[in-house]
């Protein structure tokens, strides 16, 4: 039986110790990666069958993992690791495209039966659209959050949930959470003033996160 490839990204050794052990005796080869930005290099360069990355990390995020792992390859099952305190991320994340989630501290076969049924259901759906489809809605959102402080501060507390209401696929979705100036504007044009606002402020606070938490 041909071998199954996964990648798996965290900033902790024991666990890409843990799922490399597990997935390799079930007939997988894994690569792990201990550096966010490494792991998505190796996502983007390489085959692999399912991509299992953490939501927090202190270079980037898993959210930004997602987004640039399903925009180079849309039917790619992405599983998000979690801990305790950031369930409420790996769900926004299923929301945004990911597969599934596996919160720690996870069994054997909690592990396998996850990458199992992602990449089943991988199989199964039509990939997500990864181009901007809903510019002129792009545009409404951006503007309400450079205009109105009540809604920037529920898109930072809130995420996706707070984009309710606004007819956005999830690639539309994650660009706007993830602050993703150049994707936007490579495919909407430039923004104006009030429309760049929040997600320069968005990408600042995301940064000055990632920093306090590597520090």
């Amino acid at each position: 039986m041909k071998k199954m490839k996964a990648l798996v990204i965290d900033d902790e050794q024991i666990v890409l110790d843990s799922v490399k052990k597990v997935l390799s005796s079930e007939n997988f080869d894994v690569d792990t990666a201990l550096r966010a930005r490494t792991g998505l290099e190796l996502a983007l360069r390489n085959p692999y069958d399912i991509v299992l990355t953490d939501i927090r990390m202190p270079e980037m995020d898993g959210m930004t993992v997602l987004r640039d792992v399903l925009r180079a390859k849309p039917s790619m099952p992405v599983v998000i690791i979690t801990g305790y305190a950031t369930v409420e991320s790996a769900l926004m994340a299923m929301k945004l495209g990911a597969t599934d989630y596996l919160e720690k501290p996870f069994t054997p076969d909690e592990l396998l039966g996850r990458v199992r049924s992602a990449i089943d259901a991988a199989y199964a759906r039509k990939p997500e659209e990864q181009r901007v489809v809903h510019r002129e809605e792009i545009f409404r959102v951006l503007e309400r959050a450079g205009s109105d402080a009540q809604f920037a501060s529920r898109l930072f507390l809130e995420g996706v949930d707070a984009l309710e209401g606004y007819w956005l696929t999830a690639a539309e979705k994650l660009a706007v959470l993830t602050g993703d100036i150049a994707w936007i504007e490579g495919h909407v044009g430039k923004l104006t003033e009030n429309q760049r606002r929040w997600l320069e402020q968005k990408l600042c606070a995301d940064i000055a996160r990632l920093k306090s938490q590597k520090a």
